[in-house]
């Protein structure tokens, strides 16, 4: 695969153009949701048309299937204790695997309807799930379970997973997609990938600030997708925005200002950082999983507070 690094800004290095990203996996259908547990050195992501959670050994290079008949996971992420929190389309809810290799229902009902389909996933300093529930896993059969919706959007809920209490706290957006919440946990940012039901649709990363009552308050559009469509965003220890796209990996400063790309002839899906630097940048793409040492951190969520605290 031909790929070439591009630097918007000199003054802000990024990349190490001496190092090609490496395949670490080519068997897929459409990979997602990677998540890097950092105490078994370990990425976990989705294959979601194969229904399958895939595990790749970052000390020995071998890939295994970590759960065969998946319920369709998109999105994964990891709590406060290091367990695995997913987003299941084929049955429309978000789960937890215990230490013990239960698996646990968090959320799958709002009001009196079944969710859409969860499909990206972050936990908050103090516990809070965020996930957001387009519907594309029941738009066809090939990423869930074809079905009608039985909420009256797409939205971005939390979700107390002490007291089971379940909010829609974004109810604005046409197709939330990606999550990611600054280092302090004073902004989220959210993508809406809305641009799939056609060109008038949006197709950008917009910033919500979080007050400490828990309310948020939209701040507008970051940045617009210029090549293909935004789906998994994370954010580095310098506040940087890296973001999938149509001609693989966008880099911005935290006002939108493009600072570079990593471009391929694939697009991206999904992003994560990993390795024990947190300097590992593990792509998802459709059919590969490919991952490149880069200039940057990927924020450590153990490390991150709460607001207020």
């Amino acid at each position: 695969m031909t790929t070439s690094y591009e630097t918007t800004d000199p003054t802000v290095p990024l990349f190490l153009h001496h190092e090609t990203p490496e395949v670490i996996f080519a068997d897929g259908r459409w990979n997602e949701g990677p998540c890097y547990f950092p105490a078994w050195r370990t990425l976990i992501w989705s294959d979601i048309p194969n229904d399958r959670l895939m595990r790749f050994d970052e000390i020995t290079g071998a890939v295994s299937v970590f759960r065969a008949q998946s319920n369709n996971a998109n999105g994964n992420t990891a709590d406060r204790q290091g367990r695995l929190v997913t987003c299941e389309h084929g049955t429309r809810r978000v789960t937890r695997t215990e230490h013990d290799g239960r698996v646990t229902v968090l959320a799958e009902r709002f009001g009196a309807g079944r969710l859409n389909s969860p499909n990206d996933v972050v936990v908050k300093s103090d516990g809070t799930i965020w996930f957001s529930d387009p519907n594309y896993g029941i738009n066809t059969d090939y990423f869930g379970n074809r079905g009608s919706s039985e909420q009256a959007g797409a939205h971005v809920y939390r979700l107390d997973p002490a007291t089971g209490q379940l909010d829609a706290v974004i109810t604005t957006m046409k197709q939330p997609n990606g999550l990611a919440f600054t280092a302090d946990e004073k902004s989220l940012y959210v993508v809406d990938s809305a641009q799939t039901m056609g060109p008038d649709h949006p197709g950008h990363i917009r910033r919500f600030d979080l007050a400490e009552d828990g309310t948020l308050t939209d701040q507008g559009v970051v940045v617009e997708a210029s090549a293909g469509l935004f789906d998994g965003i994370r954010l580095d220890d310098a506040g940087r925005i890296w973001a999938g796209a149509g001609d693989g990996v966008h880099s911005y400063a935290p006002d939108g200002r493009l600072l570079g790309k990593i471009r391929m002839e694939t697009p991206v899906i999904n992003l994560c950082f990993g390795g024990p630097k947190r300097n590992m940048l593990y792509m998802c793409a459709p059919k590969q999983v490919l991952r490149a040492p880069v200039r940057a951190r990927g924020i450590d969520a153990f490390a991150t507070r709460a607001v207020g605290a």
